[in-house]
C-alpha cells in the first residue's frame, strides 16, 4: 500500500522497463483482437500500411507516415493559437479550497486500454486529461474520430508527453525541443487543438532547466501528481483501488496510464470512489483557468 505523500516523484517509473515493454509493441499490432473485442470494430489497414517503420536509438518504434489508414488531419475546431513562451510555473496539485479532482492518464502503449479509456469517458461523461507519446499514436489515431468531439466541447483535453517519452533530463536542449515540437504537432494534426501550455515529463524527471527550455516553446505549465495508480507496469485491481482511496482528495492530479488492462475493469468502482467523495473530475484546463484557444 502506498503512503500518502505530497512528493512529486514518489512514483518514478522505470525508464528502462516501459522502453522495453513498447520496443516489444508494434504498434500498428497493438493488441488488434482485443480492441476488435472491446469495441466492436477493428482499425482497416491497406495493405500499403505495413511499409517504412523503423526503430530509434532509443529502442522506440515509430510508425511510418502512412501506417495508419484513414485517419485525415483533423480540423481545428478554432484557429490554434501561437506559442506564448513566458516563465515556467510547476505544478503537482490543485488549488486549495476546491472540489474538483484531475484524472490525468498517460502514455497509451496499448489500443485497448486507449479504447476503454474513450469509451468511459463518452458513456459517462467523465473529464479526463490524456498526455499521449506520437511514438504509438496508431493506438491513439483509432480513437481521434472520437475524441476529437469530446475534446472540442472541453470534456477531454490533451497535454503534451513527448513524442518518444525519453528522459528529459538525458537530453540536450536542441533534442528536448525537437522531441516536444513533434508531439505537438502530431496532436494538432490528430485531434485539431494545441497542447500548449501543458507537459508532463516522462517519468516526472525535470528540472528548472528542462522546465525552461520547454517554457520557451511555449509549454510554461510544467505538471507531475499528487498521487498515482501507479500502473504503467502491471498491478492488481486491489492496488489501484487501494492507490485511488489513498490519492483520491480535493484538488488531487491523479496519474494512471493506458498501459495495462487491469484498471478498465474498474472505471465504474473509481468513479463511485470519487463520487463518493464529493470530487468533481476535470480537466486541467478546468482546473486551472487555461485554453485550447489560448494555449
Amino acid at each position: 500500500m502506498p503512503t500518502r505523500t505530497s512528493g512529486v516523484l514518489d512514483h518514478l517509473e522505470d525508464t528502462d522497463l516501459w522502453r522495453t515493454r513498447l520496443g516489444r509493441r508494434t504498434v500498428l499490432t497493438a493488441s488488434g483482437a482485443i480492441l476488435a473485442a472491446l469495441t466492436g470494430c477493428a482499425p482497416v489497414l491497406r495493405a500499403s500500411s505495413l511499409a517504412t517503420d523503423s526503430t530509434d536509438s532509443n529502442g522506440i518504434r515509430h510508425l511510418s507516415a502512412h501506417s495508419i489508414a484513414g485517419v485525415a488531419p483533423a480540423p481545428a475546431p478554432y484557429p490554434i493559437p501561437p506559442p506564448r513562451p513566458g516563465p515556467a510555473v510547476f505544478i503537482s496539485r490543485g488549488p486549495d479550497n476546491t472540489n474538483t479532482l484531475a484524472l490525468t492518464i498517460d502514455d497509451g502503449t496499448s489500443a485497448a486500454v486507449v479504447a476503454a479509456y474513450v469509451a468511459f469517458a463518452l458513456e459517462t461523461g467523465f473529464a479526463l486529461t490524456f498526455f499521449p507519446n506520437g511514438s504509438v499514436r496508431g493506438n491513439w489515431e483509432t480513437r481521434a474520430h472520437s475524441l476529437r468531439p469530446l475534446i472540442e466541447r472541453g470534456q477531454v483535453q490533451i497535454g503534451n508527453h513527448t513524442w518518444s517519452h525519453v528522459d528529459l533530463q538525458k537530453m540536450n536542449d536542441t533534442a528536448i525541443r525537437a522531441d516536444l515540437e513533434r508531439n505537438e504537432q502530431w496532436i494538432q494534426s490528430t485531434f485539431g487543438v494545441t497542447s500548449r501550455p501543458w507537459l508532463r515529463p516522462p517519468f516526472g524527471s525535470r528540472n528548472t532547466h528542462t522546465d525552461g527550455v520547454a517554457a520557451s516553446l511555449g509549454f510554461t505549465h510544467i505538471v507531475n501528481w499528487s498521487g498515482t495508480f501507479g500502473d504503467s507496469g502491471v498491478k492488481t485491481a486491489a492496488q489501484i483501488l487501494g492507490a485511488a482511496g489513498l490519492y483520491g482528495h480535493p484538488g488531487a492530479i491523479v496519474l494512471g496510464h493506458a498501459n495495462h488492462p487491469a484498471v478498465t475493469l474498474l472505471f465504474d468502482q473509481l468513479r463511485a470512489k470519487f463520487a463518493a467523495e464529493g470530487l468533481t473530475p476535470v480537466t486541467l484546463d478546468q482546473m486551472f483557468g487555461t485554453s485550447r484557444r489560448v494555449g
